[in-house]
């Protein structure tokens, strides 16, 4: 990568795509109402499971987690799905919309190019990640701004494992260098993570609580913001990119 150029690594699923929006998928099956609380457990569950298979020292995929997690959340509201409508669900991950600001985010880095290295940072498998980002239809025109798309798959853990962070400034080519590295993210355990390892980090509050994680009351984001196109501002702008 460039020397001297500020990295910017976004958080994929719930940072710059909207799981959220898988509702809409879900609702083809169970209705409105019950898809919003079937996403919410499903993302839920996703989640939790990477932390406990950390946990234990093992690996599963991210795709085989998010499988097992969506029939968890089915199972929790005594639900029935055919193995032909979950590979379906499964493949609403390859069309997830992002969040409202994040186009308008996309758009300003392109005209930082010459300053800012921008990736993708993810818990996803490469093919995953590969499909969400080209295939979501409101990421996928910004797909050639990413430089790569980082994920876990090669190291086989899950964030916030120290590796993890580790593997993304090699990838960037930035060791040695970590406080070049930005990693952008709405998930608080993902901001402790990176910031133990030396990273500056900027933490996506959408519901515009601030940093209530207590894990660590002395360890602060970087930069806490509404929305991801407030955050890339802020780095610019911290950058001295503006």
């Amino acid at each position: 990568m460039s020397p001297g150029k500020t990295v910017i690594a976004f958080d994929l699923y719930g940072t710059l795509l909207s799981t959220e929006s898988i509702a809409h998928e879900l609702a083809r099956f169970y209705g409105e109402q019950e898809a919003k609380t079937l996403a919410a457990l499903w993302r839920q569950y996703q989640l939790e499971y990477t932390w406990r298979i950390n946990c234990m020292g093992q690996y599963r995929s991210f795709h085989e987690i998010t499988h097992s997690a969506l029939k968890h959340a089915l199972a929790e509201r005594a639900l029935e799905i055919s193995e032909q409508d979950s590979r379906e669900l499964m493949k609403a991950y390859d069309r997830l919309h992002v969040f409202p600001e994040v186009s308008a985010a996309m758009e300003l880095l392109k005209e930082k190019s010459d300053q800012i290295d921008v990736f993708v940072f993810s818990n996803g498998t490469d093919a995953m990640v590969g499909n969400s980002v080209k295939s979501s239809p409101d990421l996928g025109p910004h797909a050639g701004l990413f430089k790569s798309l980082v994920t876990v798959e090669a190291v086989k853990a899950y964030k916030p494992d120290m590796r993890v962070y580790a593997h993304l400034v090699e990838q960037v080519g930035k060791e040695g260098s970590n406080d070049d590295v930005w990693v952008v993210s709405a998930n608080p355990f993902d901001i402790t993570g990176a910031k133990a390892a030396g990273l500056k980090t900027a933490f996506i509050d959408r519901p515009g609580k601030g940093w209530i994680d207590r894990l660590d009351e002395t360890s602060q984001p970087t930069i806490v913001a509404l929305g991801v196109e407030g955050a890339v501002k802020s780095i610019l702008s911290t950058a001295g990119s503006s």
